[in-house]
């Protein structure tokens, strides 16, 4: 509302003369209109006659986690352009704490891990979204590597019972749990009872979060469920911690590495960034500081659920949801182990998983017979399968199937070849009309998608495919994107700006999708992460979890997307 106030607005009817201001856009550069909506209102907030305060901030949801917070700071931390200003550091909670005494509370009205209501997780009730997941039995957990040090887990999550409907492309969401070993530690580092309830409710009355995550509950349930005790710690929590310390030394290093210096950040950067240090890492290796363990779960993150491609079609398997995921486990500089959240968990082989399903713009076309060209390798082959699940199925019901491209890749194919039977089969049945399958490790010269897709027969066919109106699926989008661009350049006879324009135009009208959902990527280094499932590096360490799709509800109006948010009625094509 407020972006389409703005942007019918003239200075005649909205005169802004006198009104100082900033704008710092939050987005994903695997977007297409990366930031638009940001620097609209920025250009048109100064065109109404506003004086700008500071430049123009952007920035960008991934790769590193820390670019949000680092980038607003770098923003905001400069002196307001024409103005003075005195910063003033005041430190204040917004929670207060609330212990129970042993036995005030029945252990039926202490949270233990739900997330909104009380009791759901053993009292199932559908309907089920985000604040009432449903505990999926996992009927299937299996290894899909057959050798090397990494693995790759299958499962399958029972929903016969939940009434949950998903289609192909959809995200399933999982809550994921704390390793009980970790949070041993951090209660031990903290000198606290961890079975202690407590509850910490907002100083605020008329805040409508009473508290940062369910209560009552206890330390351990805390620590276990709702609090992200493996993410790097930010700078504003190591300021906190600072206070907690009678050690000059450690003091002024969590100082250091809280401000907003080219030293404290370069600190930061070494210490925390590179080493992979966690809040309990960080408490082991400053022995001196002791924060009290309420004034640390106010100041740490919520835990996120994680979100998976699902790897399955409800045509073959209404009544289960697949998943693939790449197990997250290393060794940090300094020598402590690091396992993912959730995959560490899935590695545990659990009983049940908290999920819910989220639903996708990643979507087949409606018609069977258009033709489509996937572009997934290493666990970006995901969605595809339940794609492929379903072109299956459109085939058997004597439905004509059109075309159907895949290009997948791994390290090696006696390795890490994830349902190289399955594609296989599907390659002899006729469901897959072209397998390429690139395999990195397996010769002298580094071989990824991308190459695959410049191959002369290879990109004249991909060329084909789009102008008789094929759609492109990409999980992988960086380096497929600029193979893409140099396909409709050479065999368009474009530009390169006409050939950005002919993809832009795909995008618009739904025939090119991006889906980024199974990749988070953690990197030791600053480097842009490179790793072998189409980016190679030691030093990238990645998973499949947690990243918000990449993919946006497409409209057949040739507009830009930028423009379309601003649509006073919703897009008949959403």
């Amino acid at each position: 509302e407020f972006f389409t106030m703005l942007k019918d607005c003239d200075r005649n009817e909205l005169d802004l003369t006198g009104v100082n201001y900033c704008v710092f856009g939050l987005g994903n550069k695997t977007y297409e209109h990366y930031n638009a909506i940001g620097q609209l209102v920025d250009k048109k907030i100064e065109e109404l006659g506003a004086k700008r305060i500071y430049e123009l901030g952007l920035a960008t949801t991934m790769p590193i986690l820390r670019k949000i917070s680092t980038t607003g700071k770098r923003a905001c931390g400069r002196r307001p352009l024409g103005v003075s200003a005195e910063a003033q550091d005041i430190k204040y909670r917004q929670y207060q704490l609330v212990n129970h005494e042993p036995g005030s509370v029945p252990p039926e009205k202490l949270y233990k891990g739900e997330i909104s209501r009380l009791g759901s997780l053993q009292r199932q009730r559908p309907p089920f979204d985000a604040k009432n997941p449903y505990m999926a039995a996992v009927t299937e957990n299996r290894e899909l590597h057959t050798g090397g040090d990494r693995s790759c887990l299958h499962l399958e999550l029972d929903i016969g019972d939940s009434r949950i409907r998903y289609e192909s492309g959809d995200h399933v969401a999982v809550y994921p749990v704390n390793r009980s070993e970790l949070v041993d530690k951090l209660g031990e580092l903290l000198q606290c009872d961890l079975d202690q309830p407590f509850s910490l409710n907002n100083v605020d009355d008329d805040s409508t979060k009473k508290h940062p995550f369910p209560c009552p509950t206890t330390y351990r349930i805390a620590f276990l469920h709702y609090l992200d005790i493996t993410a790097n710690p930010k700078t504003n929590l190591l300021n906190e911690l600072s206070d907690y310390t009678d050690n000059e030394e450690h003091k002024q290093m969590l100082k250091k590495m809280g401000s907003n210096t080219e030293e404290g950040k370069a600190l930061y950067h070494d210490w925390i960034i590179s080493a992979r240090r966690h809040i309990v890492a960080v408490l082991e290796d400053l022995d001196s500081v002791k924060p009290p363990p309420d004034h640390l779960c106010e100041l740490l993150p919520r835990l996120q659920a994680r979100y998976y491609s699902i790897a399955s079609s409800p045509k073959l398997h209404p009544k289960s949801v697949h998943v693939c995921a790449a197990v997250v486990r290393y060794t940090t500089s300094t020598n402590r182990l690091v396992l993912g959240v959730a995959t560490g968990e899935f590695a545990d082989k659990p009983a049940q998983l908290p999920v819910y399903v989220r639903r996708s713009q990643f979507r087949l076309p409606y018609k069977h017979q258009t033709p489509v060209i996937m572009v997934g390798p290493g666990t970006g082959f995901a969605p595809f399968r339940g794609f492929l699940q379903e072109r299956e199925w459109a085939k058997d019901q004597g439905k004509p199937v059109g075309k159907t491209i895949l290009y997948t890749g791994c390290r090696n194919r006696d390795i890490d070849y994830i349902y190289s039977q399955e594609l296989e089969a599907w390659k002899d049945k006729g469901v897959i009309t072209n397998l390429q399958v690139a395999f990195s490790r397996d010769q002298g010269e580094k071989v990824y998608v991308q190459h695959l897709m410049r191959r002369d027969e290879n990109s004249r066919e991909i060329w084909e495919v789009l102008e008789l109106g094929g759609h492109f699926y990409v999980t992988w989008p960086r380096d497929v994107m600029a193979a893409l661009e140099e396909i409709v350049e050479k065999h368009g006879g474009k530009s390169r700006q006409e050939a950005q324009d002919y993809i832009k135009k795909l995008s618009n009208k739904g025939r090119y999708s991006a889906d980024a959902t199974h990749s988070r990527i953690w990197c030791r280094s600053s480097r842009e992460c490179s790793c072998t499932c189409s980016w190679p590096s030691p030093e990238c360490h990645h998973s499949s979890s947690g990243w918000r799709t990449g993919s946006r509800r497409r409209c057949r109006d040739e507009r830009p997307r930028s423009l379309r948010l601003g649509a006073s009625s919703p897009c008949k094509y959403s």
